[in-house]
């Protein structure tokens, strides 16, 4: 299943490090942020449960950028 999620980051390179911590996040399968439309766009693996993995994508999310932030 993919879904879209709105974000707020400053800087380029803070979006492309979200995107590779989401990427390395267990459940997703792939991850792609664009911060210039400031979305996240997040493949997850079959069975699991997309908000318990989100909510560790935003917590390691916030290890790189406390100031960032995904609207679930």
């Amino acid at each position: 299943m993919k879904k879209s999620y709105k974000i707020d980051v400053d800087c380029p390179n803070c979006a492309a490090r979200m995107e590779e911590v989401a990427k390395k996040t267990e459940g997703v399968i792939d991850a792609v942020v664009n911060f210039i439309a400031l979305k996240m766009k997040v493949e997850f693996a079959e069975g699991v449960d997309e908000k318990e993995v989100m909510e560790l994508v935003r917590r390691n999310c916030r290890k790189i950028d406390s100031d960032c932030e995904i609207f679930v």
